[in-house]
Protein backbone atom coordinates (compact mmCIF):
# COMPACT_ATOMS: atom_id res chain seq x y z
CA UNK A 1 0.00 0.00 0.00
CA UNK A 2 0.99 3.40 -0.37
CA UNK A 3 2.88 5.28 2.25
CA UNK A 4 1.23 8.35 2.74
CA UNK A 5 -1.78 6.54 2.20
CA UNK A 6 -1.18 3.93 5.14
CA UNK A 7 0.05 7.48 7.39
CA UNK A 8 -3.49 8.99 6.62
CA UNK A 9 -5.38 5.91 7.96
CA UNK A 10 -3.42 5.77 10.89
CA UNK A 11 -3.68 9.74 11.83
CA UNK A 12 -7.33 9.14 11.38
CA UNK A 13 -7.51 6.28 13.80
CA UNK A 14 -5.36 7.69 16.27
CA UNK A 15 -6.87 11.09 16.24
CA UNK A 16 -10.61 9.34 16.40
CA UNK A 17 -9.01 6.45 18.94
CA UNK A 18 -11.58 4.45 16.94
CA UNK A 19 -11.36 2.46 14.10
CA UNK A 20 -14.97 2.80 13.17
CA UNK A 21 -14.13 6.58 13.81
CA UNK A 22 -11.08 6.36 11.48
CA UNK A 23 -13.18 4.39 8.55
CA UNK A 24 -16.23 6.82 8.45
CA UNK A 25 -13.69 10.10 8.45
CA UNK A 26 -12.28 8.71 6.06
CA UNK A 27 -14.77 6.90 3.92
CA UNK A 28 -13.31 3.45 4.39
CA UNK A 29 -14.63 0.44 5.38
CA UNK A 30 -13.95 -0.82 8.91
CA UNK A 31 -11.57 -4.04 7.49
CA UNK A 32 -9.63 -2.09 4.77
CA UNK A 33 -8.61 0.35 7.64
CA UNK A 34 -7.88 -2.66 9.65
CA UNK A 35 -5.85 -4.12 7.00
CA UNK A 36 -3.91 -0.83 6.14
CA UNK A 37 -3.33 -0.36 10.20
CA UNK A 38 -1.52 -4.18 10.18
CA UNK A 39 0.58 -3.57 7.32
CA UNK A 40 1.72 0.03 8.14
CA UNK A 41 2.72 -1.84 11.92
CA UNK A 42 4.23 -4.69 9.54
CA UNK A 43 6.27 -2.45 7.89
CA UNK A 44 7.68 -0.63 10.89
CA UNK A 45 8.14 -3.90 12.53
CA UNK A 46 6.41 -2.17 15.70
CA UNK A 47 3.20 -2.03 17.76
CA UNK A 48 1.62 1.56 17.35
CA UNK A 49 -1.91 1.15 18.81
CA UNK A 50 -3.44 -0.70 22.00
CA UNK A 51 -6.52 -2.17 20.99
CA UNK A 52 -9.36 -3.90 23.64
CA UNK A 53 -13.07 -4.20 22.86
CA UNK A 54 -13.50 -0.75 25.18
CA UNK A 55 -10.88 1.63 23.10
CA UNK A 56 -7.67 2.42 20.93
CA UNK A 57 -5.13 3.99 22.23
CA UNK A 58 -2.08 5.08 20.49
CA UNK A 59 1.32 3.25 22.06
CA UNK A 60 4.73 5.35 22.61
CA UNK A 61 6.18 4.70 20.03
CA UNK A 62 2.43 5.27 17.92
CA UNK A 63 2.52 8.70 19.39
CA UNK A 64 5.70 9.91 18.67
CA UNK A 65 4.78 8.30 14.68
CA UNK A 66 1.32 10.09 14.88
CA UNK A 67 3.50 13.71 15.54
CA UNK A 68 5.77 12.60 12.64
CA UNK A 69 3.07 11.55 9.86
CA UNK A 70 1.02 14.78 11.23
CA UNK A 71 4.07 17.09 9.83
CA UNK A 72 4.74 14.86 7.18
CA UNK A 73 1.12 14.61 5.81
CA UNK A 74 0.79 18.77 6.58
CA UNK A 75 4.00 19.54 4.67
CA UNK A 76 2.68 17.32 1.90
CA UNK A 77 -0.65 19.54 1.64
CA UNK A 78 1.25 22.30 1.75
CA UNK A 79 3.84 21.34 -0.89
CA UNK A 80 0.74 20.72 -3.38
CA UNK A 81 -0.78 24.14 -2.88
CA UNK A 82 2.78 25.71 -3.27
CA UNK A 83 2.81 23.82 -6.50
CA UNK A 84 -0.80 24.77 -7.58
CA UNK A 85 0.41 28.05 -7.62
CA UNK A 86 0.54 31.61 -5.46
CA UNK A 87 -2.17 32.55 -6.32
CA UNK A 88 -4.57 29.25 -5.74
CA UNK A 89 -7.49 30.06 -3.85
CA UNK A 90 -7.60 29.06 -0.10
CA UNK A 91 -9.60 26.34 0.95
CA UNK A 92 -9.47 23.52 3.83
CA UNK A 93 -9.84 23.64 7.52
CA UNK A 94 -7.66 25.87 9.95
CA UNK A 95 -7.90 25.47 13.08
CA UNK A 96 -7.08 28.30 15.19
CA UNK A 97 -6.88 29.51 18.94
CA UNK A 98 -6.53 32.76 20.76
CA UNK A 99 -7.35 33.69 24.91
CA UNK A 100 -10.85 33.65 25.37
CA UNK A 101 -11.72 37.85 25.50
CA UNK A 102 -9.19 38.38 22.86
CA UNK A 103 -10.92 35.77 20.33
CA UNK A 104 -14.08 37.21 21.07
CA UNK A 105 -13.43 40.53 20.30
CA UNK A 106 -10.63 40.50 17.93
CA UNK A 107 -9.93 37.06 16.45
CA UNK A 108 -13.53 36.08 15.55
CA UNK A 109 -14.44 39.17 13.59
CA UNK A 110 -11.05 38.32 11.21
CA UNK A 111 -12.52 34.58 11.17
CA UNK A 112 -15.87 35.69 9.71
CA UNK A 113 -14.29 38.16 7.45
CA UNK A 114 -12.03 35.07 6.30
CA UNK A 115 -14.61 32.79 5.86
CA UNK A 116 -17.05 35.42 3.91
CA UNK A 117 -14.05 36.11 1.63
CA UNK A 118 -12.94 32.37 0.94
CA UNK A 119 -15.77 30.25 0.52
CA UNK A 120 -13.79 27.35 -0.12
CA UNK A 121 -12.50 27.53 3.53
CA UNK A 122 -13.85 26.52 7.17
CA UNK A 123 -12.59 27.14 10.69
CA UNK A 124 -12.44 25.44 14.22
CA UNK A 125 -11.91 28.17 16.72
CA UNK A 126 -10.84 27.63 19.79
CA UNK A 127 -10.62 30.20 22.72
CA UNK A 128 -8.77 29.09 25.50
CA UNK A 129 -7.22 31.03 28.45
CA UNK A 130 -3.89 28.19 28.30
CA UNK A 131 -1.13 28.02 26.18
CA UNK A 132 -2.36 25.84 23.75
CA UNK A 133 0.38 22.56 22.28
CA UNK A 134 0.05 23.34 18.19
CA UNK A 135 1.34 20.46 17.04
CA UNK A 136 -0.20 17.87 19.65
CA UNK A 137 -3.52 19.64 19.36
CA UNK A 138 -3.23 20.42 15.36
CA UNK A 139 -3.13 23.71 15.39
CA UNK A 140 -2.53 26.24 12.43
CA UNK A 141 -2.28 29.07 13.87
CA UNK A 142 -2.45 30.94 17.44
CA UNK A 143 -2.82 34.28 18.60
CA UNK A 144 -0.04 34.54 21.59
CA UNK A 145 -0.14 37.10 24.19
CA UNK A 146 3.21 37.68 26.29
CA UNK A 147 6.70 36.93 25.59
CA UNK A 148 6.88 34.12 23.82
CA UNK A 149 9.16 31.15 24.40
CA UNK A 150 12.12 29.82 22.09
CA UNK A 151 10.65 27.68 19.73
CA UNK A 152 10.30 26.10 16.06
CA UNK A 153 7.15 28.28 15.39
CA UNK A 154 7.35 31.40 13.33
CA UNK A 155 5.75 34.72 14.83
CA UNK A 156 4.94 38.15 14.08
CA UNK A 157 4.28 40.85 16.05
CA UNK A 158 0.75 42.68 15.38
CA UNK A 159 0.74 44.62 18.66
CA UNK A 160 0.57 45.19 22.40
CA UNK A 161 -1.62 45.53 25.09
CA UNK A 162 -0.95 46.90 28.62
CA UNK A 163 -1.57 45.59 32.17
CA UNK A 164 -4.41 47.88 34.07
CA UNK A 165 -5.67 48.65 37.18
CA UNK A 166 -9.59 50.36 36.93
CA UNK A 167 -12.60 50.64 38.76
CA UNK A 168 -16.05 52.17 38.62
CA UNK A 169 -16.17 56.24 38.85
CA UNK A 170 -18.63 55.53 41.73
CA UNK A 171 -16.05 53.29 43.33
CA UNK A 172 -13.29 56.51 43.13
CA UNK A 173 -15.46 58.76 43.98
CA UNK A 174 -16.60 56.98 47.25
CA UNK A 175 -13.07 55.75 48.32
CA UNK A 176 -10.86 57.86 46.54
CA UNK A 177 -8.24 57.56 44.23
CA UNK A 178 -4.92 55.24 45.29
CA UNK A 179 -2.03 57.43 44.84
CA UNK A 180 0.85 54.40 45.28
CA UNK A 181 0.37 50.09 45.25
CA UNK A 182 0.97 50.54 48.61
CA UNK A 183 -3.09 51.86 48.79
CA UNK A 184 -4.47 48.88 47.43
CA UNK A 185 -4.42 46.92 50.86
CA UNK A 186 -6.42 49.24 51.74
CA UNK A 187 -9.17 49.05 48.86
CA UNK A 188 -11.42 46.14 48.15
CA UNK A 189 -9.55 44.44 45.58
CA UNK A 190 -11.21 41.55 42.47
CA UNK A 191 -8.56 39.08 41.71
CA UNK A 192 -9.05 37.42 38.62
CA UNK A 193 -6.74 34.49 38.73
CA UNK A 194 -7.39 31.20 40.73
CA UNK A 195 -9.01 30.35 43.97
CA UNK A 196 -5.64 31.66 45.89
CA UNK A 197 -6.71 33.46 49.53
CA UNK A 198 -3.86 35.82 48.22
CA UNK A 199 -2.43 37.41 45.73
CA UNK A 200 0.77 39.16 44.34
CA UNK A 201 0.73 42.25 41.53
CA UNK A 202 3.93 43.10 40.30
CA UNK A 203 4.54 47.51 39.43
CA UNK A 204 6.75 48.81 37.04
CA UNK A 205 9.16 50.41 35.92
CA UNK A 206 11.23 46.89 35.47
CA UNK A 207 14.46 48.70 37.09
CA UNK A 208 12.95 48.89 40.34
CA UNK A 209 9.83 46.97 40.29
CA UNK A 210 7.34 46.12 43.52
CA UNK A 211 5.77 43.32 44.66
CA UNK A 212 2.56 44.32 46.32
CA UNK A 213 0.66 40.99 48.09
CA UNK A 214 -2.98 41.64 48.60
CA UNK A 215 -6.01 39.76 49.89
CA UNK A 216 -8.73 40.07 47.47
CA UNK A 217 -11.84 40.54 48.62
CA UNK A 218 -13.62 38.58 45.53
CA UNK A 219 -11.45 36.10 43.64
CA UNK A 220 -12.78 34.78 40.15
CA UNK A 221 -11.78 32.83 37.39
CA UNK A 222 -12.79 34.56 34.77
CA UNK A 223 -12.00 37.64 33.47
CA UNK A 224 -15.65 38.72 32.44
CA UNK A 225 -16.71 38.29 36.04
CA UNK A 226 -14.21 40.71 37.22
CA UNK A 227 -15.14 42.97 35.18
CA UNK A 228 -18.54 42.75 35.68
CA UNK A 229 -17.71 43.21 39.43
CA UNK A 230 -15.82 46.11 38.90
CA UNK A 231 -18.62 47.68 37.05
CA UNK A 232 -20.88 47.34 39.45
CA UNK A 233 -18.56 49.30 42.05
CA UNK A 234 -17.43 46.52 44.15
CA UNK A 235 -13.97 47.17 43.74
CA UNK A 236 -10.50 47.71 41.61
CA UNK A 237 -9.25 44.89 39.34
CA UNK A 238 -6.70 44.52 37.33
CA UNK A 239 -6.66 43.23 33.66
CA UNK A 240 -5.39 43.57 29.76
CA UNK A 241 -6.19 47.11 28.77
CA UNK A 242 -8.32 45.69 25.63
CA UNK A 243 -10.63 43.35 27.61
CA UNK A 244 -12.15 46.90 29.33
CA UNK A 245 -11.68 49.12 26.69
CA UNK A 246 -15.29 49.40 25.80
CA UNK A 247 -15.91 49.84 29.08
CA UNK A 248 -13.31 52.58 29.24
CA UNK A 249 -15.12 54.34 26.48
CA UNK A 250 -18.70 54.41 27.35
CA UNK A 251 -17.36 55.90 31.17
CA UNK A 252 -18.18 52.56 33.12
CA UNK A 253 -14.55 52.13 34.12
CA UNK A 254 -11.64 54.28 34.96
CA UNK A 255 -7.82 53.44 34.49
CA UNK A 256 -5.95 53.96 38.09
CA UNK A 257 -2.50 54.05 38.96
CA UNK A 258 -1.41 53.91 35.19
CA UNK A 259 3.02 55.53 35.92
CA UNK A 260 3.17 52.64 37.63
CA UNK A 261 2.55 50.24 34.57
CA UNK A 262 4.34 47.68 34.04
CA UNK A 263 6.03 47.73 30.19
CA UNK A 264 3.42 46.44 27.43
CA UNK A 265 2.91 42.77 26.43
CA UNK A 266 3.52 41.96 22.64
CA UNK A 267 0.90 40.41 20.81
CA UNK A 268 1.98 37.64 18.22
CA UNK A 269 0.57 35.64 15.52
CA UNK A 270 2.17 32.31 15.55
CA UNK A 271 2.44 29.68 13.15
CA UNK A 272 4.47 26.40 12.55
CA UNK A 273 7.16 26.51 10.57
CA UNK A 274 7.30 24.39 7.08
CA UNK A 275 8.75 24.74 3.96
CA UNK A 276 5.85 25.86 1.99
CA UNK A 277 3.78 28.94 2.49
CA UNK A 278 0.24 27.15 2.95
CA UNK A 279 -2.70 29.39 1.16
CA UNK A 280 -5.35 28.98 3.89
CA UNK A 281 -2.69 29.72 6.88
CA UNK A 282 -0.95 32.45 4.81
CA UNK A 283 -4.20 34.21 3.55
CA UNK A 284 -5.63 34.13 7.30
CA UNK A 285 -2.53 35.30 8.59
CA UNK A 286 -2.41 38.04 6.43
CA UNK A 287 -5.73 38.97 6.79
CA UNK A 288 -6.00 39.02 10.82
CA UNK A 289 -2.47 40.87 10.80
CA UNK A 290 -4.08 43.73 9.14
CA UNK A 291 -7.13 43.52 10.86
CA UNK A 292 -4.94 43.67 14.17
CA UNK A 293 -2.61 45.89 13.22
CA UNK A 294 -5.36 48.95 12.54
CA UNK A 295 -6.90 48.70 15.58
CA UNK A 296 -6.32 51.73 17.82
CA UNK A 297 -6.90 49.23 21.33
CA UNK A 298 -3.68 47.43 20.04
CA UNK A 299 -0.94 49.95 19.37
Amino acid sequence: MDRLHLMTVFVAVGEEESFAGGARRLGMSPPAVTRAISALEARLGVKLLQRTTRYVRVTEAGQRYLDDARRILGEVDEADEAAAGINAAPRGHLTVTAPVLFGKMFVMPGIVDYLSRYPETDVSALFLDRVVNMLEEGVDVAVRIGPLPDSSMRAIKVGQVRRVLCASPAYLEQHGIPQSPQALRERTVIAASGVSPAVEWKFGPESAPANIKLKPRLTVTSNDAAIEAARSGLGITRLMSYQIAPHLAAGELKIVLSEYENAPLPIHIVHRESKYGSAKVRSFIDLMADRLRADKHLN
